[in-house]
């Protein structure tokens, strides 16, 4: 991790008898990409506000480029903050360009960036329809080139693909891409775990406003000691040949189908395994391993006991 641009210690946000955020210590470096999951009141969009300055923490401190976040000269570092909430107010009335336009004149940004910033997410050529007649995947788009006004230098984006189409996806972190070689620090949340689990550099898991496990997808995979799930296609004819590798590792037996198996092999195996089948020759046709997913990551660490 590079140099700390946020750092949280000790974090809480009560409301009443709940806290919502509960003891949260984290640092994320400049220029990372940080995923933040969880479910649903698991505490990441107060965690959020917080960092935003929108929120004030009941305990702890939320400090960003060095600056305390309810210090008086946050007001500086506010400006290179972009921020997509998860559910984006719009005027219906205003068209596209008109929108941006008002969020510039708030931001402090020179209107005549607007344009630039609709064609870079793909809606110049929606600009001057009203905002009413926009898809929901339109408002989201809409809702991303507010967030990248004044070229932020710290981009917090709370479900920042709902709603948008496969295609509309692809270019959304194809812009995260090029904004990160740019050196933009990036935290983001999502429920669609599959779409980040190969982008984040690292993430964070809350849950009852706990941060749960912290590091890279691999090394929460390589903690949770889930296991690898295996195809193996082989040689008509030869599957007891199949059979009897497993069984050396203490795999078998196995069911097959059509010349195809499958099963599960643990991480600490796999390379004896692999190793074995190889050797097997031409009876093995072919192998595929597959990693545990974020989601079964995500499923694993929920089904423990806090």
């Amino acid at each position: 991790m590079t140099d700390k641009l946020i750092e949280i210690r000790g974090v809480k946000k009560r409301y009443g008898a709940v806290d919502a955020v509960n003891g949260v210590d984290l640092t994320i470096g400049a220029g990372e990409l940080f995923g933040l999951i969880g479910h649903n009141g698991a505490g990441k969009t107060t965690l959020f506000k917080m960092m935003l300055g929108l929120l004030p923490a009941s305990a702890g401190e939320i400090r960003i480029g060095g600056q305390a976040v309810r210090g008086a000269a946050f007001r500086e570092v506010r400006r290179s903050i972009g921020y997509l909430p998860e559910s984006l107010a719009l005027y219906d009335n205003l068209s596209g360009l008109e929108t941006l336009h008002f969020f510039a004149r708030l931001k402090g940004v020179a209107r005549n960036t607007c344009p630039a910033l609709l064609e870079r997410v793909g809606l110049a050529g929606a600009a001057g329809l009203r905002v009413r007649n926009y898809s929901k995947g339109m408002r989201q788009r809409l809702g991303f080139a507010q967030a990248l006004l004044g070229s932020p230098r710290l981009l917090f984006l709370d479900e920042p693909t709902n709603g948008l189409d496969p295609q509309g996806i692809l270019e959304f972190y194809r812009i995260l891409a090029e904004l990160r070689q740019g050196g933009v620090t990036i935290v983001l949340t999502s429920h669609i775990l599959a779409e980040i689990q190969q982008r984040v550099d690292r993430l964070a898991l809350m849950r009852d406003g706990r941060i749960q496990a912290l590091g890279t997808v691999q090394s929460l995979r390589q903690a949770q000691d889930l296991p690898l799930a295996l195809r193996v296609s082989f040689r008509p004819g030869d599957e007891g040949i199949l059979h009897k590798v497993l069984a050396t590792l203490g795999l078998g037996p196995v069911e097959t189908l059509d010349g195809v198996a499958r099963f599960h092999c643990s991480r600490q195996k796999k390379m004896a395994l692999l190793a074995a089948l190889t050797a097997a020759g031409p009876s093995i046709r072919d192998i595929d391993v597959h990693e545990p997913s974020l989601e079964d990551v995500f499923l694993g660490y929920a089904e423990q006991t806090p």
